[in-house]
């Protein structure tokens, strides 16, 4: 098959939950420019759809439902519409996430919140398109992580800076998605549907001067992420192009954990 036709997602619907979001938005953007139809979820479809605007006119396929990952009842409604609306999907991104834990002394109700979405949530929005797409022919699923996944804080990159009062809940669940996903690989064997991990390291927001330099200095490619860096990735998991890539974490961080 011609490289170009291996990367090709014309014709396959991919599903990405935080569509909105930093990453969410360079995500779609890579779907779309590789000729998917994309779905993409939020609690607030009126603002995710101001923020997705450019991909709403004529010429590329982007529709936006309404979901709340933190009740499953928002679940079973979301997953009715969808198989109303699509006869399968072909590719889901994971990737909605809450933080609503404040630091490591935050109210205890911020832990069982992030549990109840990054936790309780996600794994059944998981479980029953996982189930779904099994059904329906297979394809890929990938899973939005974090490095903060697989190491602990590096505390001197906030030296200096008012930041540094990490919440742990973000570095629990994202370590445990990370073995979930290995767990869905073994768990789908067989059944044509590839379950994949990416732990991007930090990604450029106009964070302090002071974070950027301490942050910088220690990654080979002496940058944090950018709006493309994902992109490639995404396409590349998401394709034909990545047939052969199954029960994978692969770490996205310029060189900083080498």
């Amino acid at each position: 098959m011609h490289v170009s036709k291996l990367f090709d997602l014309s014709g396959k619907v991919a599903l990405v939950t935080g569509g909105a979001g930093n990453y969410g938005k360079c995500i779609v953007e890579g779907l779309i420019e590789a000729g998917a139809t994309v779905v993409v979820t939020s609690r607030r479809v009126d603002q995710a759809k101001q923020d997705l605007a450019e991909y709403l006119q004529p010429g590329y396929s982007l529709t936006v439902l309404e979901l709340d990952q933190e009740s499953i009842s928002s679940i079973d409604t979301f997953m009715q519409e969808l198989k109303q609306r699509y006869a399968k999907v072909d590719v889901f991104v994971n990737n909605a996430v809450s933080r609503p834990m404040k630091g490591f002394h935050g109210d205890i109700d911020q832990f069982r919140q992030s549990m109840e979405v990054n936790a309780t949530g996600m794994f059944y929005l998981l479980r029953e398109l996982s189930a779904w797409m099994s059904d329906t022919g297979g394809g890929s699923v990938i899973n939005i992580a974090s490095m903060m996944g697989m190491k602990g804080p590096d505390y001197s990159n906030y030296k200096g800076t008012s930041m540094g009062d990490l919440p742990p809940d973000y570095f629990f669940h994202n370590a445990g998605l990370i073995n979930l996903n290995r767990f869905m690989c073994k768990k789908y064997a067989g059944k044509q549907l590839r379950f994949n991990c990416i732990s991007p390291g930090g990604l450029f927001n106009h964070q302090a001067e002071q974070f950027l330099t301490n942050y910088c200095e220690k990654v080979p490619l002496g940058r944090m992420a950018n709006t493309d860096d994902i992109k490639g990735l995404i396409v590349l998991l998401a394709s034909q192009a990545g047939a052969y890539i199954n029960g994978e974490n692969i770490l996205m961080d310029g060189g900083l954990n080498a």
